[in-house]
């Protein structure tokens, strides 16, 4: 099982993830895109993503809002699994821009 995160190995992990927070014991993420068809799309990368990674984010989707929660709840919070899932999420984000 992966280690919980100290509070201080969240605060320098979040210093690399400006777009995140912790919140809940998880990392959260909204992001507002272009269109619902855009978001859908987001939301398909990020499940190939998470499949083959087999950690799987917890997303709400609100017409072209996306809200992502990191958090391994075999472990009870925030791990070194969610920090790779959300530079992976950025990365998938980014490449929109």
């Amino acid at each position: 099982m992966a280690e919980l995160l100290t509070d201080d190995q969240v605060t320098r992990a979040l210093s690399t993830l400006p777009d995140w927070r912790a919140q809940d014991a998880a990392l959260v993420r909204t992001a507002e895109l272009a269109s619902f068809t855009q978001a859908i799309q987001v939301v398909n990368r990020v499940a190939e993503i998470a499949e083959n990674d087999d950690h799987h984010p917890d997303i709400d989707i609100r017409w072209r809002t996306l809200t992502f929660r990191c958090s391994t709840h075999s472990a009870g919070g925030i791990t070194a699994l969610d920090v790779s899932l959300a530079e992976e999420i950025d990365g998938v984000l980014d490449a929109l821009a």
